[in-house]
């Protein structure tokens, strides 16, 4: 018990690299564009596995190389399927309780209306019609923030916006 608790107090700016680096990634999905959490998790995950290949060798530097890429893969696909699934994603919960005090006919008057993309759609977000701010999602295409977007359709909860030209 004792040489693993010394393991990890010897090692322990390595493990708070490479286990902070990955959860960064985690975030950076969540995160419109390539951002500050993206690029802090590659250069924290990178110095972890210098670390590691400076005093461990290349064998020991290229198994953390391999173990942390396999994290992160298994962390960034178990977040985007939670993600999807609404366990973990906030605005779905917003969603539901914006749509659940509309009815279908105010939903069927959405079609149509014009409104401002109040953040980043990617292709999700926030965008305010007639001083309502309704999550909205694009047809698949990332949009900035302050864009002017009519709504195309609207399926059941979900109401698909298309940025006006002009």
């Amino acid at each position: 018990m004792e040489a693993v608790f010394d393991f990890i107090v010897t090692n322990l700016p390595l493990i708070l690299c490479l286990l902070s680096g990955v959860a960064l990634l985690v975030v950076e999905v969540f995160v419109p564009g390539f951002g500050l959490p993206g690029i802090s998790g590659l250069i924290l995950t990178a110095i972890g596995i210098f670390i590691t290949w400076n005093h461990y060798g290349p064998a020991a530097g290229l198994a953390v190389t391999l173990i942390t890429l396999a994290l992160a893969g298994i962390a960034i696909s178990a977040s985007i399927k939670s993600a999807a699934t609404g366990k973990i994603s906030r605005s779905d919960l917003i969603l539901k309780e914006v749509t659940q005090t509309m009815d279908h006919e105010e939903t069927e008057a959405l079609l149509g209306k014009e409104g401002v993309t109040v953040t980043v759609l990617n292709p999700v977000g926030f965008a305010e019609f007639d001083g309502v701010r309704l999550n909205v999602v694009s047809e698949g295409q990332y949009l900035e923030k302050d864009v002017k977007v009519r709504v195309e359709k609207v399926e059941g909860a979900k109401i698909v916006v298309r940025a006006v030209r002009g």
